[in-house]
């Protein structure tokens, strides 16, 4: 009778509590913000570099090591072009530098799509299990919800967003590409991670940034770092893809 009791109990206490627990929600279900939509880049820092091609050896600001110096140095982009290498500076390390419009979307409920119209790019962001091999521009990138400001030597990703978490990107096995788009490298052991986050303004605007740490100890002695910021369009005037060059 004791024991009856007990499991009376239990079970009485487990309908209160709403009986076991559902699935998990999917990563679209959980999103702290909207990223979906047309974004258009606005280019408020190294202009010279993300708006034009600079001269070969001007590699300013990105700690390259003496190995991707020699390499930055021996840029040709004659032989990008014959090579048909074109696309080295539209690598997911490089890609959201560019002055493009990048279009963002859900597929399904465990992916987010970023299509960019610079280099007709297109990058999958998954949210568990890989489903691509790697090896091309894009990559191989694993999605996560972050809720928790991360920890970065000096502050520098903001985190959260106001918007109750940021979307965390971690992108390897990527081919070989170029930081900037004349020649300053990043090799296939580059491990690129970033952090999307929203910021609604006022005046009804609303921004993206995307805050991007290099790490690849095969040419840089050190992280780089990036801030790149991105205004949402009310419709999708613009949008005009265009092929990789190099020139």
């Amino acid at each position: 009778m004791a024991a009856l009791a007990a499991l009376s109990c239990q079970a009485n206490a487990a309908a209160q509590r709403g009986g076991p627990p559902g699935p998990p929600p999917t990563a679209r279900a959980a999103a702290p913000f909207d990223i979906t939509g047309q974004w258009v880049a606005v280019v408020n820092e190294d202009w010279r570099y993300r708006m034009t091609v600079p001269p070969k050896g001007d590699y300013g600001g990105v700690p390259l090591n003496p190995n991707g110096r020699r390499m930055a140095d021996a840029w040709d982009p004659a032989r990008d072009e014959a090579g048909g290498e074109q696309c080295r500076a539209y690598g997911a390390a490089g890609l959201m530098r560019l002055p493009t419009r990048v279009r963002i979307s859900w597929p399904d409920d465990q992916s987010i799509k970023i299509e960019s119209d610079a280099g007709t790019q297109t990058r999958t962001l998954v949210f568990g299990p890989p489903r691509a091999q790697g090896g091309d521009w894009q990559g191989v990138s694993a999605a996560s919800w972050d809720r928790s400001a991360p920890v970065v030597a000096g502050g520098f990703f903001p985190g959260g967003g106001g918007r109750g978490g940021s979307l965390k990107v971690v992108t390897t096995r990527i081919k070989p590409g170029y930081l900037r788009r004349n020649g300053v490298p990043y090799s296939a052991d580059a491990v690129v991670t970033e952090y999307f986050d929203r910021f609604d303004i006022p005046g009804g605007d609303s921004l993206l940034v995307v805050s991007t740490e290099v790490v690849d100890p095969t040419y840089l002695a050190q992280p780089y770092w990036t801030s790149s910021h991105f205004k949402k369009q009310g419709d999708t005037s613009g949008w005009s893809p265009t092929p990789c060059a190099v020139r």
